[in-house]
């Protein structure tokens, strides 16, 4: 069996405004509906509007109904409504004017000036209304839009109080208007067809020295009059045009049509994990010389196959995918995160040394795919399910949409390996896949399906499941889940006798950041024995679940098996995994090369045992300044099929001091990393986590901020449960509704800034025990 992926993915960007000299040009106009939103609620569980309270908030998006606690056991669910008003000037008039909104949970109705224009089911796609003929032209427009995110059978999933994930609510994701020309690009969503609307762009490598792109623009006149147009592609690599085509076209009155252009490249730079080449792809829409519309692409040539082995082939080469699962909630706001704030998720997982993402168990946002594909990560794209499903023909027409609009909303993406249209860990009539299967080759005919049954292209298979169920695989394999069930359950670890003598709730796999060296060594342990269990397999790829700590509708407490805390502080396993990358990968984009962690927090109770991860040849560990041992990787259980086991030092007794670890490649010292015994808290040291990404300085953007405890030494000091008070300048607002409180020696502030914050200030102090004055500490932004 041989599958093979020739159509080429690229980063979709919608129009932005464009500026230009001439007073004639009537360029696409792209508007931002983020801000100067008024916002009510409803009492929780309610299924018709009534406000909670008579005054309106003011508020922008992304925006959440309710700022939850760090533990969500009990989601609000009910009518948030919000409006907000517009100008529409007369020189509007005559233009098509639609209304896109990116994420809206769940079920959404929508007035324009009391009249309603649209509803649309789903809380994880886009939906876009055509509001041109609602608008009053010269005046003031008032929008109106009610979600209701109570459980809903016809979307589902399962109930909330069943449910393994929060789905949260409010417009949680951009709302932009659009305004162009009669004659334009028309949107892939307002279309509604299989493979049209908008931009479709695919490539083919045809050898080293060559490869194509073929770019099908779909055109919409609304005039009355045929229009006659010139239709420009330009492709560029590092700012330089490496392929230009133009064309001029006629399309009738109030008609649409498809326009194919193809260019050439020379020497195609491809895009890969290791090394995501980007080209740009300029498109102009041109009008005898006035510049209607034009939109920048990022464009990824690139081909994804399978050998008759089942082997993952990038551009012809083998390559085994490491990764992970993502569900993309943050503490307290839920969804309502920002574009930066997702690009920051996926520059920690490209960091954490994996290559692919299993996007579980809905689509992501728009952000979080454009940072995939800048920095190298590989997905399955997933439509919503988990659990569920229902014989009602309005559940299945659901599920189809979504499928269909997942397409049309990615398909562009040069990270896109394969479309997860199935619903997880659900048993579907086979009729109901087939149906799926079949919008997928609509769509995009020769793309790949994903899903947990084996009518599918990729065999999606948890390892909780193979080790209940397993058959030789006869088709392209993935293990998509891995190192949580199976031991939160007892039931699968392969090594549990040597293990007799731990409880329950230390041999799980899901453990706070705050459990204590031990237990996070134990996770650490394993995901080792799974991920290595895992490569005894025949499978092109694992996703460890999860990446992540994350809230749960049933659930009085977190899901803990991240291999990062729910506010994306690292936990020992991070270091496991990211030990596992190459030492020779490097990039501008994301902290990558060769690495070295102890993991151990080198006080009175930790192990003399001291595991160190590092993906470099020999490590070496020192304690005080006296070399203990130079090392190379362990190879006893759990390490064979490994490309860096870890390093175990067995030191005669704990001795308080310094611990540090030198890794060498060959006999180059290539990284270090030292530990040493916490002592008395002395000082709060302040930090603003961007991952590398700017605070978004044009709109809302959130971070974190971590106060560490720490000694004389600047060591932190991991205690847990200590309360830290943040005080903030009004550019900043504080989003925990609660006391702030230390995990392993940090305290995590959720903070709100606006158009940068720059020059704010944000406070935190602590009450020392017996001290006259607290430590306090700030932060400028």
């Amino acid at each position: 069996m041989y599958f093979k992926l020739l159509f080429a993915i690229v980063l979709l960007c919608f129009p932005s405004v464009q500026v230009q000299a001439s007073p004639q040009a009537q360029t696409a106009i792209k508007l931002s509906f983020n801000e100067d939103w008024q916002f009510q609620k409803s009492p929780a569980h309610a299924t018709v509007f009534q406000p909670e309270a008579k005054a309106w908030e003011k508020v922008s998006l992304p925006h959440t109904p309710k700022l939850e606690p760090l533990l969500v056991n009990d989601q609000w669910q009910g009518i948030a409504l919000y409006q907000k008003q517009f100008n529409a000037p007369k020189s509007w008039q005559g233009k098509s004017l639609y209304l896109r909104f990116e994420g809206a949970m769940n079920s959404t109705r929508v007035w324009l000036n009391d009249k309603p224009i649209g509803e649309h089911l789903g809380g994880y796609l886009p939906f876009s209304i055509d509001i041109s003929t609602a608008v009053n032209y010269g005046a003031d427009n008032q929008l109106r839009v009610e979600l209701d995110n109570n459980d809903n059978p016809t979307t589902g999933p399962k109930p909330l109080q069943l449910l393994d994930f929060n789905t949260y609510g409010g417009l949680y994701r951009e709302v932009n208007l659009f305004i162009k020309a009669p004659l334009h690009v028309s949107d892939e969503i307002l279309t509604n067809l299989p493979n049209r609307g908008g931009l479709l762009i695919s490539s083919k490598i045809d050898n080293k020295a060559k490869a194509s792109v073929a770019v099908q623009t779909d055109i919409r006149n609304q005039g009355s009059k045929p229009a006659n147009f010139t239709l420009k592609q330009v492709l560029e690599f590092d700012g330089k045009a490496v392929a230009t085509t133009a064309q001029s076209y006629t399309l009738a009155a109030n008609s649409q049509q498809v326009f194919d252009q193809s260019l050439t490249v020379k020497k195609p730079k491809l895009w890969h994990p290791t090394h995501p080449n980007l080209y740009q792809l300029n498109t102009e829409l041109w009008q005898g010389k006035t510049l209607l519309e034009r939109s920048n692409n990022n464009v990824g040539i690139r081909e994804f196959a399978f050998n008759a082995k089942h082997e993952l082939l990038i551009n012809g080469e083998p390559y085994f995918l490491r990764g992970v699962n993502r569900h993309q909630d943050y503490p307290h706001v839920g969804y309502a995160t920002s574009n930066q704030a997702d690009y920051r998720d996926a520059i920690k997982i490209k960091e954490a040394g994996f290559d692919y993402v299993r996007l579980s168990h809905y689509p992501h946002s728009p952000a979080f795919m454009d940072a995939a594909d800048e920095l190298g990560l590989v997905l399955i794209d997933d439509i919503l399910g988990w659990q569920y499903y229902s014989p009602d023909l309005a559940f299945a027409e659901q599920t189809y949409q979504s499928c269909k609009d997942l397409i049309r909303r990615d398909r562009n993406h040069a990270s896109v390996l394969a479309w997860e249209c199935s619903l997880n860990e659900t048993e579907m009539p086979l009729a109901f896949i087939e149906h799926l299967k079949g919008i997928i080759q609509a769509e995009l005919p020769g793309a790949m399906s994903a899903g947990w049954q084996t009518q599918y292209d990729i065999y999606l298979q948890a390892r909780q499941h193979r080790m209940q169920h397993y058959q030789t695989p006869i088709q392209p394999y993935n293990v998509s889940e891995y190192g949580d069930w199976e031991y939160y359950a007892q039931n699968a670890g392969l090594n549990q006798q040597s293990w007799a003598d731990l409880k329950d709730d230390e041999r799980t796999s899901r453990q706070l950041l705050g459990a204590g060296e031990k237990r996070l060594l134990q996770q650490a342990m394993n995901l080792q024995e799974a991920h290595n269990d895992n490569l005894h397999t025949p499978a092109f790829a694992d996703g460890y679940w999860v990446m992540f700590d994350y809230n749960r509708g049933y659930a009085n407490d977190l899901e803990a098996s991240g291999i990062m805390s729910i506010y994306r502080q690292p936990k020992f396993s991070y270091y496991l995994f990211q030990s596992q990358r190459d030492p020779a990968l490097t990039s501008t984009q994301y902290n990558a090369g060769p690495m070295v962690y102890i993991a151990s927090d080198w006080q009175a109770d930790s192990s003399p045992n001291v595991r160190v991860f590092s993906n470099a040849d020999a490590v070496e560990l020192w304690l005080n300044g006296k070399l203990i041992a130079r090392q190379t990787p362990d190879n006893g259980a759990n390490t064979d099929k490994l490309p860096h086991p870890p390093f175990t030092f067995h030191l005669p007794r704990f001795e308080a001091g310094k611990l540090s670890a030198k890794a060498f490649i060959g006999n180059k010292l290539v990284a270090t990393h030292s530990v040493s015994t916490p002592e008395a808290i002395h000082a709060l040291e302040i930090s603003l986590d961007t991952a590398g990404v700017p605070v978004n300085p044009t709109g809302s953007d959130v971070l974190f901020v971590n106060v560490r405890l720490v000694d004389t030494n600047g060591t932190t000091v991991p205690m847990n449960g200590k309360v830290v008070s943040f005080e903030a300048d009004s550019a900043i607002e504080v989003l925990n509704p609660e006391a702030i409180v230390t995990e392993k020696g940090v305290a995590t502030a959720l903070v709100r800034v606006h158009n940068g914050a720059k020059g704010a200030h944000l406070r935190a102090s602590f009450n020392l025990e017996n001290a006259v004055t607290p430590l306090t500490t700030e932060l400028k932004f």
